[in-house]
Parts: structure tokens; sequence; C-alpha cells
């Protein structure tokens, strides 16, 4: 799986903020068992408290979450110095054009939408992985 590893062969850290805990399991489930290192939070505030301190190589961010939502999220990771470079894949239950655009014109990578194949997902972490 070297689409997962940094040169150092470390696993890829990913950090999801997800507010439903079954969608937040099966996020972390899927992705470790791919073989990423994955941390969970279940707020926006938590995610960047967390980015912070571990320095990820992906964010995966919904939208509607409870204290700070994926909106406000999103532009406080691209306008923070040492985050504005991690890519970001939104999940978001969300699926109006409006939306979309809004996401990937303030700085997302991605966008998907719920209920989402939990495959796809992982396609997805790659391929922004890889670029």
């Amino acid at each position: 799986m070297t689409s997962t590893s940094s040169p150092s062969h470390a696993p890829a850290r990913i950090i999801a903020a997800e507010d439903d805990p079954t969608t937040r399991r099966l996020i972390e489930f899927k992705l470790k068992r791919e073989g990423f290192a994955v941390d969970v939070v279940a707020n926006g505030e938590d995610l960047i408290a967390r980015a912070r301190a571990t320095n990820p190589q992906l964010v995966i961010l919904d939208l509607m979450m409870p204290i700070k939502d994926g909106y406000s999220t999103l532009r406080e990771l691209k306008t923070d110095e040492a985050l504005s470079a991690v890519p970001i894949l939104m999940l978001s239950g969300k699926s109006q054009e409006n939306d979309v655009v809004r996401c990937l014109s303030a700085g997302a990578s991605d966008y998907m939408v719920k209920p989402f194949s939990p495959d796809e997902l992982v396609v997805r972490v790659r391929k922004i992985l890889q670029t």
C-alpha cells in the first residue's frame, strides 16, 4: 500500500470530523483497515485542535456539526498558516450545487455526498493524497 505511506513508510495521518457516531466509526474502521492512521472527532473545534497537534496529511470534514460547523472549520483551516496546505475532503448530506461550489471555492479538495460508499471514500482519499 505505497499510496498510503509517506517516504518514511509511516501511514498517512487523517483526521475526520463527523458528528454522527455511526458514520464516524465507519470512516475510522474503513480507513484504518486500508492502512491509514486515523483520528476521529465530533466537531470542528476538536478537529482544529487535533490538526494543530498532529499535522495531518488529510482532513475529512462534515458540514453540519455542533459547536463549529464545517464551513467555519474549513475557513479556519485554510487561513491557518500551518494547516492551509492540508487537503480537505468535505463529506455532507447537503447535495445542492451551491453547497458544493461554496466548499470547493473556499479551498476544499473534494466533496462527497452522504450516504456514501466506503470504497469510494477510500479511492478519493488515495487520489487526494497522491496529488
